[in-house]
């Protein structure tokens, strides 16, 4: 039975892969939309907090993605 929590917790580590880009992308987006609507400057910041959420989700991807490699034990074979 306890090896099942490391299991567990990988299968987690790994399913919360899929959310990291997505979410970041939508934060920009809706952060830039709504600049743009207080400032009038549609569509430049919305394209700009975009991209910044694209990078950040990129680099956020990347982090969890060595941090898994690190924490999982050496391949067998």
């Amino acid at each position: 039975m306890g090896s099942l929590k490391p299991k567990w917790r990988r299968l987690a580590e790994l399913s919360s892969l899929g959310l990291i880009l997505p979410s970041s992308i939508i934060v920009g987006l809706f952060f830039g939309y709504w600049l743009d609507k207080l400032f009038g400057t549609h569509p430049w910041l919305l394209l700009v907090f975009t991209v910044l959420g694209i990078a950040s989700g990129l680099i956020s991807l990347l982090r969890a993605v060595q941090k898994i490699n690190k924490n999982m034990p050496p391949h067998e074979e």
